[in-house]
This record gives structure tokens, sequence and C-alpha cells, in this order.
């Protein structure tokens, strides 16, 4: 009996009980499996149609090639030729593969290399398209600067006459090599941070503590008074401030002369921040507009830059570490990536919906980070390579006013309604609250030092902690001034800045409704008002103080 499907004797004969043909059990078993049915009728066959047939053992005849020595040479040479015709279609094969797998990364390869050229000549048409565009207004512009100088030292620009673009901006987005170089920004600071030491000038805190007042001035006008931002260039050692009078004055400490007045926003100035070398001041103003101006060379300011995109006030101007780009935040909910050179708008990021807008914004030392507060207490952080929010800090009541990193990389201030809170970046939460005005006395201002040893708070008064560790006690060295006797309703510190030079001076910017005091050391005089009326009247004013070690 052989097998129907081998045709061999089986060694386990079974039998259907359906057709009655013969076949090995294994391979019935397997055909039955895949196919369900005979494999010689077609007809439907399970394995309970299959009997096994009891036989005597099958002793299997030897082949004839296999009764000598030169039969059973015969078979291994045609196994070997077997295996050698297999093995070679299998490297011709393999061959064959490998020439196709080449062509194939040769094609996405050159593809890779056209889509990279592609996106190359497309990004430099965007820039000079982007360029050509604003560039087109600013010709026109520089005409005006020229025949009126209002641009540049104190006589405020007609509306007519404002240089700038309104159209739509291109975006060509924060391109490889910006990404690059912010890296590469962020890597120095941090390496240097690790290496930095307290400088030896830096004042004591027996030192703040003898602070005292020595000198006012009046800076804005009476008729729109307040300083609504105040910034410092140390290197030149000038002090811009922002006022609610729709311009913005730069003042020379070492002589006490205003500068010049940077006039030409329609609404009050918000915000006003030096470059790193003091050529270049930016401000933001509650007219919508960002405008960037340049030293020239007989040491007044010229508007180089109207920038346009966005759609609310401009609430805040924060320069990066690199000092090449610089970002503003609106209350239309967006926040800018700008270039410096060009005042391009590589980027325009919009906060989540349902947001109000945002209220401050400030850089991380080391730039890759940019923290900004929002009008319904909220403090987003963001990463600036990819421009997304990767935590919010919440816990504030009311606008967030004020925001600022430590020089020590991982602790973050912020101020609001409610006061102060110190965030830690490394858990990201809140370690420590100060409440120092109450509810009824908003934080407008909050400051580390370039030293990270101190924080500045405003508000009805000023007052400078020493700063320490998440878990020891943060305490009050200083407070001053307190000028609640003098005037008469109002009366707020609005914004302050903590020099980062020697003597790590304090510049406040106070405002209010009522008498203005002026003290140098330990003589205190009244101020005239600018009208020349009566004292006894009530006027609005606003000054600055600036506050030295009393051995100078």
């Amino acid at each position: 009996m052989n097998c129907s499907i081998s045709g061999e004797v089986p060694e386990e004969p079974v039998v259907s009980t359906k057709s009655g043909h013969v076949f090995e059990k294994r391979l019935i078993e397997r055909y039955v499996s895949d196919y369900g049915k005979c494999p010689v009728t077609g007809e439907q066959l399970t394995m309970d149609d299959i009997l096994p047939v009891k036989m005597g053992k099958i002793v299997k005849p030897r082949p004839l090639q296999a009764a000598s020595i030169p039969g059973l040479l015969s078979i291994f040479q045609n196994e070997w030729d077997s295996l050698m015709l297999s093995n070679f279609a299998l490297e011709q094969q393999l061959h064959t593969a490998r020439q196709e797998l080449s062509h194939a990364l040769y094609q996405h390869d050159a593809a890779c290399r056209v889509i990279a050229r592609l996106k190359k000549e497309r990004d430099e048409a965007r820039s000079l398209l982007a360029q050509a565009e604003r560039q087109i207004p600013m010709t026109a512009s520089s005409d005006i600067a020229v025949n009126a100088p209002a641009l540049s030292n104190g006589r405020k620009a007609s509306l007519d006459e404002e240089p700038g673009y309104a159209g739509k901006k291109m975006r060509p987005g924060i391109s490889s090599s910006i990404i690059a170089e912010i890296t590469d920004c962020n890597l120095a600071l941090s390496q240097q941070r690790k290496k930095r030491q307290i400088p030896s000038t830096l004042a004591s805190v027996e030192d703040v503590e003898r602070y005292t007042q020595l000198s006012s001035y009046p800076l804005h006008k009476t008729g729109k008074p307040g300083i609504t931002s105040l910034d410092i260039c140390h290197s030149k050692d000038i002090i811009a401030t922002g006022g609610i009078d729709t311009s913005a004055v730069l003042f020379d400490r070492s002589s006490g002369q205003i500068m010049s007045t940077l006039s030409g926003h329609s609404k009050k100035v918000t915000s006003v921040n030096f470059d790193a070398q003091g050529d270049l001041v930016l401000t933001g103003s509650a007219d919508k507009t960002v405008r960037v101006w340049q030293c020239s060379e007989d040491g007044s300011y010229n508007c180089r830059h109207i920038l346009k995109d966005h759609t609310a006030e401009v609430q805040a101007i924060t320069v990066h570490a690199t000092n090449n780009y610089f970002a503003t935040a609106s209350l239309d909910n967006t926040w800018c990536f700008y270039e410096f050179s060009t005042g391009l708008c590589l980027t325009q990021v919009e906060g989540a919906s349902g947001s109000e807008g945002y209220t401050s914004a400030a850089f991380h030392p080391d730039g890759l980070i940019l923290g900004t507060g929002t009008s319904n207490a909220d403090v987003k952080i963001w990463d600036v390579k990819t421009q997304a929010n990767v935590t919010t800090f919440s816990g504030h009541t009311g606008a967030i006013t004020a925001i600022s990193f430590s020089e020590n990389g991982y602790f973050l201030a912020t101020a609001a309604q409610d006061g102060v809170k110190l965030w830690d970046l490394r858990k990201l939460k809140n370690f420590r609250t100060f409440s120092a005005y109450g509810n009824d006395t908003g934080t407008n201002s909050v400051e580390f030092d370039h030293s990270g040893c101190y924080l500045g708070l405003a508000g009805s008064d000023t007052r400078i902690y020493q700063v320490a560790s998440v878990k020891s006690e943060w305490n009050c060295i200083k407070s001053f001034p307190d000028l609640s006797g003098t005037v008469r309703s109002g009366f707020e510190v609005h914004c302050c800045r903590i020099d980062g030079s020697q003597f790590a001076n304090l510049w406040l910017a106070f405002r209010g409704r009522g008498y203005g005091i002026m003290k140098c050391l330990d003589s205190i005089k009244q101020v005239e008002s600018a009208s020349g009326r009566d004292s006894e009247v009530e006027f609005e004013f606003r000054y600055m103080l600036a506050l030295e070690n009393s051995r100078t």
C-alpha cells in the first residue's frame, strides 16, 4: 500500500472512510487542517473520517545506488551539486537585492538634498521678501526723519507721518542656525554660572541697610504724569524711562541731565529696554507698536524700526542673552520673537484659547526659556527653540505684573495683586510667598539683582530681601522710603531696577498725586509744581530716586 499523497509506503498508514484511499497520517492531518477536504476526491473530510490501519513493521529496501561505494559517491556528488546550485542562486538574489537597495538609498539621498535646497531657497526668498516689505516704508520714513526731527528728540511726529508697515508680515520661523546660536549661548552661560563667584565689590547686607536717598529728578511732563517702566544701561550709565505722556526719556546719571526724549508713540509707553551695548533702545506702547531706536554719532536716538505685529497693547519687552534677538508680549494673547538687525518678526506664538493676554515677559538668563505672565494670573514657561508651552504656574490673584529670573538659574519671582511668589524651576513648585502690601495694594514690580543675592519688591514702598535657599528664610533687610505722610493720595512705587555695579544701586520710579519731595541725604526740599501753582494744590507727578551707599 502506498500513500495517495506521497506515493511512498506510509510509516503510519490511515484510511479514509469516505474514499477508501490510504494516506500517511502526518500528511493527511496537515492537508485536512489546511483545506478541510480529501486531496484525491475533493470531498469534505475531517479527522473523524480517518481510521488508522494496522500492518506489520516495514523495512524500507535500500536503494540500488546505495548498494555499492560508487553508488554512494554518486549520490553524494548529486547532493553537493544541488547544494552549490542553490547557494549560487541565493548569492545572485543577494547581489540583486543589494543593487536595488543601493539604488533606492541613492534616490532617497538625492531627494533629501533637493528638498533641503528648496527649503533653503524658500527661507531665503521669505526673508528677502519680508526685508523688502519692511524697507519700502522705511525709505519713506527716513525722509520724514530728516525733515522732521520729532522722531528723535522731543517733538512728537503726527500720525500721518508715522513710518512703518502695518500689513501682514511673513513669519519665516526660528531657523536651525538661530537655534544653534541660542543653544551655544546657553552652554557657554551655563558653564560660566558653575564657575561664577560673588564679586568682592558687591554691597554687603550692612551696606544695604545704610542706604539712603541721594536725589530725585522730574523727567516726564506734568500734564500726563507717570513713569511706567525703567531700564539701565550700565556701560554708559544711562537710565531710560517710559511714561504715560507717550514718550521715553534717556537720562545721563553722571551729569544729571536728560540726554534725549524719544517721542513718536501715540499712547503711553509701557516698556523700555536697552540692548547690551546701549546702542539700541526698545520701547513698547499701548498704541500696539514697538519702536527700535538707534544711537547716532551725535548721541541722539533715531527711530530705526516700527514694529506693528501686535493687535493690542504691548505690555513687555525682553532682550535675549545673545543680544541679537528680543521678544515682546501683548494683550492680544501673543508673544513675538524678533531679530535686532532687521527688525523682522521671526515667529509669533499665540497662547491657549481663553487667555486674556500677556502682561509681562522675561527671558531666562541662559536664553533657552521664556517666561510670560497673563492677565488671568497664570505664569507660562515656553521653550524658545520649539515655542512650546512646557509648564504653567498658577496660584496668583490678578494679572501678573512682573517676572524676574535669578542669576542662579533656578529661581523665578513673579508679582501680582496678591504679592510675590517664588518658584523653584527644578521642582516646578512655589516655595515662598511674600504678601508685603496686603490685598488692597498690589506688587507692581519684582527684580533680582545681577549677582542673584538680593531681591527687590515695589508696591506702596520698596523692600529689599536677602536671597537664601529654598528652605531658609528670606529676610527683608531694607524698606524705603515710606512717604505715606508726604503724599496726599494714590502713591505707589511702580517699577524698580537693581543696578549691577559695585554699589548695587537701587533705582525706583514713583507715581502719585500730591506733593513731590526731593531728598538729598539729610536735607528735605519741597518741589514746586511745574505750573507754578501754590503747593497746597494737588498735582500729579513722577520722579525717580537714586539710592546709593551713604558712605559715598
